[in-house]
């Protein structure tokens, strides 16, 4: 039986082991009181509080980040820790997973916590007409029960050695049953701040909860203000003005600026954050595998560290699990720049050259349609002409992703390899970005399933390895680089010593995670 109890923030033996100069554990420092003004990228207009539809920071940080709960968290230090679920057991096939939930919570209306809520907030995934990217977690359970109030029991069609990490996807929030409309529509969560105001595309402001479960290890900001602001060079003024305290994803190219403001830092985490070109398998010329092989061989993938991320990140090997993952597969043959190969593989697809368009947006990532351009220079030498076609920022994710057969992406990892190709790579679903499925590749498709299952850490390792050749060498993105998270933060707010991965702003929770130095 796996059981969590709830600990402070900083978990890990060597964070935990920092201490400050009045020498106290940093978390012992944080105090109540004081506010949060963040300015995050990855808002829009059509933003809502439906976790089906959150897709970037902006409301991962609002919803999941501060207004509601899931029924477990992904802790800084990557472990696995119970939220609204205090612990939870598997039967030996891993089959059955029964959840022991938290007593003593209630929604923000007042209404009390329980197991009829996460039934009600799970089954919405897979109501008619839903469009979630967690559809494929839930369609995956085959019965829920609600054992007692506070005891759930979930029986999934095939064995999941993961399916506690899955139930940590911000897209699995927990709302009110019998109330969930007005829940979105209001924002009435579990979280430890309450909405006051929320203008979508624009800013949200809400106030701390009293009497919340988590008071002492989390949540001590009175009050938090995120405002939206996808303009970068926007976000850095803001900062150096003291308008915000805090902002993502800031301009490597005018990082200095920021490190010459004492009262600046800046935050760098090394994650799976990655920024890659998907190109749509079931579309010509990418449904031909040498056409995709060409691809891969004609980006210069150093440079693109070098003059795109300037340094901050890692060069990527068109697989998806990364340096953060538990099964990444280090020691795998790099694919790299060979323009000889590269026509090789286009003469295997009875070409001698290749003429196609590649859409980018800043959208995308900082730097993408600086990167697609490198990519075109790079190409030429291969006889791929790479027309960059430059995409609007607004829309970017409704118009281009999905529906252009070549573009540029960016992708924030997952923190288990199945979660990761299970939300991307799974034959059908949502966000399967390449429409990568098994007439491409029958056996990656069976191994997905099978290493799911799989409770032997041995076994599950060469099944992944496996999976991320299979995706190297004939998969449908060409993924470049892994990019570091770098954010900035003004001196006025402290953090533990350990800064989450999984997402870009403390895995999205500084609301919970930061106080007020």
């Amino acid at each position: 039986m796996t059981r969590i109890s709830r600990r402070g923030l900083l978990t890990t033996g060597a964070a935990a082991g920092v201490l400050a100069a009045s020498g106290l554990p940093l978390r012992a420092q944080a105090k109540r009181g004081g506010r949060l003004r963040a300015a995050l990228s990855g808002a829009n207009t059509s933003d809502s509080w439906d976790a089906r539809t959150h897709s970037d920071l902006f409301m991962i940080a609002s919803a999941q980040g501060s207004v509601f709960d899931n029924l477990t968290e992904v802790g800084a230090d990557g472990t696995l820790k119970g939220e609204l679920a205090t612990s939870w057991e598997a039967s030996p096939d891993a089959k059955t997973w029964t959840f022991n939930l938290r007593q003593g919570v209630t929604f923000h209306n007042g209404k009390a916590f329980g197991a009829d809520d996460v039934i009600a907030s799970l089954q919405m995934h897979v109501a008619e007409g839903a469009k979630s990217a967690a559809k494929p977690i839930i369609e995956s359970i085959t019965e829920m029960k609600k054992i007692t109030d506070h005891q759930v029991q979930f029986t999934l069609e095939a064995g999941n050695a993961d399916f506690p990490y899955l139930l940590s996807d911000y897209h699995l929030l927990i709302y009110p049953a019998g109330q969930i409309e007005e829940a979105i529509a209001k924002g009435i969560g579990t979280g430890l701040y309450k909405v006051q105001s929320f203008e979508p595309g624009v800013r949200m402001v809400a106030t701390r909860v009293d009497s919340h479960y988590k008071d002492g290890n989390a949540g001590f900001f009175d009050e938090i203000e995120y405002i939206a602001v996808n303009d970068n060079t926007a976000r850095m003024n803001a900062l150096l003005t003291g308008q915000v305290d805090a902002i993502n994803r800031i301009d490597l190219k005018t990082e200095a600026l920021l490190k010459a403001n004492p009262m600046v830092r800046i935050q760098e985490v090394s994650c799976n954050q990655q920024y890659t070109f998907p190109m749509l398998t079931d579309v010509a010329p990418f449904n031909d595998v040498n056409v995709r092989r060409a691809l891969k061989f004609a980006i210069n993938r150093q440079e693109m560290v070098d003059k795109i991320l300037l340094g901050h990140g890692r060069v990527g090997n068109d697989t998806p699990i990364g340096p953060a993952n538990q099964y990444f597969a280090a020691d795998m043959e790099q694919n790299s720049y060979d323009p000889d190969k590269a026509k090789f593989y286009l003469k295997e697809a009875g070409l001698s050259s290749l003429d196609i368009d590649l859409s980018a947006s800043s959208a995308a990532f900082e730097g993408a349609v600086d990167a697609a351009q490198l990519y075109q220079a790079s190409a030429k030498a291969a006889g791929i002409n790479i027309n960059v076609v430059q995409e609007p920022a607004d829309g970017y994710w409704s118009n281009v992703w999905l529906k252009k057969p070549f573009c540029a992406c960016y992708w924030s990892g997952r923190a288990t390899e199945d979660w990761m190709f299970s939300s991307a790579y799974e034959e059908g679903v949502p966000w399967n970005d390449t429409q990568w499925g098994r007439e491409d590749s029958e056996r990656f498709q069976d191994l997905l399933v099978e290493a799911r299952a799989e409770l032997d850490p041995t076994k599950r390792r060469e099944m992944y390895t496996e999976m991320q050749q299979i995706l190297r060498t004939d998969g449908g993105v060409v993924l470049p680089m892994f990019a570091n998270y770098v954010q900035a933060v003004s001196n006025k707010i402290a953090n533990p010593e350990k800064v989450g991965n999984l997402w870009q702003m403390d895995n999205a929770r500084m609301a919970e995670r930061w106080w007020t130095a």
